[in-house]
């Protein structure tokens, strides 16, 4: 699943029915390199925050959960949801000092939210090699540069 084709997917509850939000955001913890939550907008109250754990499946159409009351209020969940943290659009950032790109799109598994790549420009990156992610930069650590199917290698990574 990439993190573009879910913005705007509506979250239904299983047990009523009823649209509980529409998805604005994908909340990505760096350290465990996995989707954490989903930001929702369009809810009905105060709450916005849909923890991973609250997910029943996530298809291709909606996202489903067990009942209405999934969404918190989290601190750490808010922050990952600050302009800090976002992803796309950001530069990536080896270990080494090298700037390899941008982020473009994060492509995670619907089952357990782990990121499984770091779609940049021209290539993609292993989302097990995820580090961090800042105001400035998504910090990654090296890899062997490999092109998507479909296009050339990329040039190599010049210093920043």
């Amino acid at each position: 699943m990439r993190y573009t084709e879910t913005i705007g997917r509506h979250v239904v509850s299983t047990s009523t029915a009823v649209t509980i939000g529409v998805i604005e955001n994908v909340l990505v913890e760096p350290v465990e390199q996995r989707v954490v939550a989903l930001a929702l907008g369009k809810t009905a109250g105060s709450h916005r925050m849909l923890p991973w754990g609250q997910i029943a499946a996530f298809g291709a159409d909606a996202v489903t959960v067990a009942g209405d009351d999934v969404l918190v209020t989290d601190g750490r969940l808010t922050a990952l949801d600050g302009k800090d943290h976002a992803i796309l659009g950001k530069q990536v950032l080896t270990t080494e000092g090298y700037r390899v790109g941008s982020v473009s799109d994060v492509e995670f598994d619907a089952a357990d939210g782990h990121v499984l790549s770091l779609l940049l420009d021209t290539y993609q990156w292993d989302g097990r090699l995820l580090l961090g992610v800042g105001s400035y930069a998504v910090m990654v650590r090296p890899q062997q540069i490999q092109a998507p199917e479909g296009l050339a290698p990329a040039s190599q990574p010049r210093p920043y």
